[in-house]
């Protein structure tokens, strides 16, 4: 029987676990958005759920920086963002070109 190795060191393991936590609470805020709206803030008050999600989009966009510039990611680009978001497009019915 062979041991299995994933080939991860004990850093990247983390980020990816971080990066896993993050998403998992960006979909829980773009569900609140979803039942309630932007606007929309706690009973007992709080930040709106637009400042909340924009929180954990910066909490994405610092751990995704770290995989970056650790080497976990290779391969981006803004050209490549641009072609990914044309792509998409195809599907969509409401979205423009922004990029």
């Amino acid at each position: 029987m062979s041991t299995f190795s994933n080939q991860l060191s004990t850093d990247q393991v983390e980020r990816l676990a971080m990066l896993a936590e993050e998403c998992g609470e960006v979909i829980q805020i773009v569900g609140k958005i979803l039942r309630h709206g932007y606007d929309s803030t706690h009973p007992d008050g709080g930040p709106s759920n637009r400042e909340l999600l924009v929180n954990e989009l910066c909490d994405i966009d610092a751990v995704w920086g770290a995989m970056r510039s650790r080497g976990d990611i290779k391969g981006y680009s803004y050209a490549k963002v641009k072609e990914v978001w044309v792509r998409k497009l195809r599907y969509t019915h409401h979205q423009e070109d922004y990029v």
